[in-house]
């Protein structure tokens, strides 16, 4: 041993002895090739963005194996893209796996019932497959109470369900899962249909302390078990998001909140009294109970408001992030108050009975603003519009950090739309929602195509956009020009002719979601993207000039795409004239078994 090793670190063998030599042949070393991909499976490790693993599995044959292997979380952005068997055949190691299923414009009640999106056959693969699965996230699925029972049979480490936009299921499949999943921390029903069997759900949890972390139930229509849902809260000392629905009183909501101060968000449920409860809900300081949330930072609900209630949340206004008053019908004068201490917000969804001028002052008062959603009150075409271009511009002069925006409005001007593309140029999502069909410039009565033309131009970032509004041919040009970043466009009520669509399809390269309805583009315009359809993920077109002869001239030349026609209610019985409703999207297993009798698959 010389002066410089370090006393009882074991010393390198000599090379040369027969000892050496005799370990190397007992022990060989591996071959390089394994060695790097040893290597690469620690580096891989690193690497969570999906387009970045999917590149990497493109490098070589040793590469696609190795980022397999090393691929914890699996995102299937449609559900009949590939079936799940080669699934779980490619990535066996998986762990966390979220699943897409029904299109968006399933939400605006354009298709047929019982189209599909089923996750039946998905829970029952994994279930064989991946026994350590331990996180599910689902949007616009159908799934039964079955499939949540064979969830929670199948996977004994199972952690976090998130279900977005989903329906199909009861009671007594939440019921299936609060006792099946002992080591819950995530249920999420975001914006989900529940149906009432019965069952008190809630108060099938475990007994003892939970390892729950986030429970949203805000839109289940169903009534709650108070005692154990408070129950279930206090035994929860991890518990930082929790959402309520209708059911749940304000009073009940003070309760919950001196049982969980540390809360981060938090949804209200019903903001009032309940008719049973109303004097002793009065008797509350709610003041002091959102006073006593030091970490709230994300405050929604609001549901069945009583304004009167509002100054409650005061105390807690300073630090909030996030604000969602979408549900909250309130004016301008009971929005400013609020409204003035949130300097630090960064998300606000709210009615537009705000009106512009409520939108002035969250110009003025938020100038860290990075997300706006206006909706609209009373969703009828020809309502009365309190907002406008008014609150649209206010906003893009006081809130320059703005990333999105979804802005339904009943008029609107160029002028207004050019300022917040000039005013925000970070924009990366842009939907504007105008409720009349084919309104021009409010003031110029001109086309809107100067505006989105502007937003295209000058949010060197977009990748979302939504029009409407009277549109011809030359806002398409401009789209196809300059949208070289856009992935989802939707269009509504809009277009010349076929040549607004094919500028689209020929200039946006990046293009992955494209939604288009009660337009006039036909099958020439169809055809223009044959070269383009394989790299997108859907294309969905309704009520617009197709023919059933043009779907199947793509289903021809497309082999790989599945094209289907859905049929709406009363019209199954399709012939060679228009389409209904096309849907087209790549797929790697073919087309699907489980049609209805709506569906044809050319």
């Amino acid at each position: 041993m010389s002066e410089d090793d370090e006393p009882g670190r074991p010393q390198p063998p000599d090379p040369g002895s027969k000892k050496t030599r005799n370990c190397a042949a007992v022990h060989p070393s591996p071959h390089p090739d394994r060695v790097l991909e040893i290597v690469l499976e620690h580096v891989l490790q690193f690497l969570t963005a999906r387009r970045d693993r999917n590149a990497a599995s493109l490098v070589c044959k040793s590469w696609y194996r190795t980022e397999a292997l090393t691929r914890s979380h699996v995102f299937i952005g449609n559900c009949y893209s590939v079936s799940p068997s080669r699934v779980t055949a490619r990535f066996p190691r998986v762990r966390s796996v979220a699943i897409k299923g029904r299109p968006r414009f399933a939400d605006f009640n354009l298709m047929p019932l019982n189209w599909g999106a089923h996750f039946g056959p998905w829970v029952a693969t994994m279930g064989k497959a991946y026994p350590w699965l331990e996180r599910v996230y689902l949007k616009r699925m159908s799934l039964t109470d079955r499939d949540l029972c064979l969830l929670g049979d199948s996977f004994v480490g199972f952690k976090e369900l998130e279900l977005v936009c989903c329906d199909g299921f009861g009671t007594g499949g939440l019921a299936a899962i609060a006792s099946k999943c002992s080591q819950l921390r995530v249920l999420d029903l975001s914006d989900t249909e529940v149906m009432n069997d019965g069952v008190d759900w809630i108060s099938c949890f475990p007994e003892g302390e939970t390892c729950l972390e986030s429970l949203i139930f805000d839109y289940v229509e169903c009534p709650i078990n108070f005692e154990a849902l408070e129950s279930l809260v206090a035994r929860s000392p991890a518990l930082k998001k929790l959402r309520l629905n209708r059911e749940v009183s304000l009073g009940q909501l003070y309760r919950l909140m001196v049982r969980a101060p540390q809360l981060t968000h938090l949804g209200t449920g019903a903001f009032g009294p309940s008719e049973a409860q109303g004097a002793s809900d009065q008797e509350y300081d709610y003041a002091s109970a959102f006073s006593a949330c030091k970490s709230l930072v994300c405050l929604s609900g609001f549901r069945e408001i009583v304004p009167e209630y509002l100054p409650a949340i005061y105390p807690v206004c300073a630090n909030l992030v996030s604000l969602n008053l979408s549900h909250a019908n309130i004016n301008v004068e009971q929005l400013k108050p609020i409204i003035c201490q949130c300097r630090k917000l960064q998300v606000l969804w709210v009615l537009d009975s705000v009106c512009d001028e409520g939108l002035k002052a969250v110009a003025a008062a938020c100038p860290d603003l990075r997300e706006l959603r206006v909706f609209p009150f009373d969703p009828q075409e020809d309502a009365e519009g309190p907002v406008s271009e008014v609150g649209l511009q206010a906003i893009s002069e006081g809130c320059p950090k703005l990333e999105s925006i979804l802005y339904f409005c009943q008029r609107m001007t160029n002028a207004a739309v050019i300022a917040m593309s000039k005013n925000c140029p970070d924009l990366v999502v842009f939907r504007l929602c105008i409720m009349g069909r084919h309104q021009p410039d409010y003031v110029t009565r001109e086309p809107m195509d100067e505006g989105f033309g502007a937003i295209v131009m000058n949010c060197k970032k977009l990748t979302r956009l939504a029009t409407s509004g009277l549109m011809t041919d030359r806002a398409f040009a401009y789209i196809g020009k300059y949208g070289k970043l856009v992935r989802t466009l939707s269009v509504a009520f809009a277009g010349d002719s076929d040549t607004g669509l094919k500028y689209v399809l020929e200039g946006c390269h990046n293009l992955q979601k494209l939604e288009i309805r009660d337009s006039p583009f036909g099958d020439a315009a169809l055809l223009s993207g044959l070269h383009h359809y394989y790299n997108m993920r859907f294309l969905w077109m309704s009520s617009c000039h197709l023919s059933r002869q043009g779907c199947r001239e793509v289903a021809r030349a497309l082999p790989r795409l599945v094209v289907e026609l859905l049929s709406y209610e009363g019209n199954e019985k399709m012939d060679d004239g228009a389409v209904d409703v096309l849907y087209m999207y790549r797929s790697l297993d073919g087309p699907r078994n489980d049609t209805s009798e709506s569906v044809t698959i050319l």
